[in-house]
């Protein structure tokens, strides 16, 4: 359940792992995912791993599907398929936001493309999921 207002932390084993932050603050019914970037975060050339960021652009989109259904972000939903291009670098130190945006979709699948900035607003990653609502919650 959101805290403080549309920040979650914690929520899972991987975000409390990883250490981002869920933000579904702004209304606009995009998930938003914060990352400052620690030396546990690297890839062997100390640049942001790029598991870290299918992870970040993953659970950015698919807060956004869950935006569809709850305005908290409280509808459940299952990535059934995600594509990840990486466009540029991050190194250890800098603050990273994956954002999540619902591009189309029904009532049981849902549309999400991702990118993911750095502070400076340079674009590092782009992604497209598709999500299905999980029914009977």
């Amino acid at each position: 359940m959101p805290e403080d207002n549309g920040i979650i932390r914690d929520e899972t084993g991987a975000q409390t792992l990883l250490g981002y932050i869920v933000d579904i603050s702004d209304g606009d019914g995009k998930g938003r995912c914060h990352l400052d970037i620690g030396p546990q975060h690297g890839n062997r050339h100390g640049m942001l791993h790029g598991g870290v960021i299918s992870c970040l652009l993953d659970n950015a989109m698919g807060y956004a599907a869950s935006l569809t259904g709850d305005p908290e972000g409280q509808t459940k939903f299952l990535t059934v398929s995600m594509s990840t291009n990486y466009i540029g670098a991050a190194p250890q130190g800098m603050r990273v936001t994956a954002t999540g945006t619902v591009r189309g979709g029904g009532k049981s699948t849902v549309f999400v493309d991702g990118e993911l900035h750095d502070t400076e607003g340079r674009l590092l990653a782009t992604g497209t999921g598709v999500y299905k609502r999980i029914r009977g919650q």
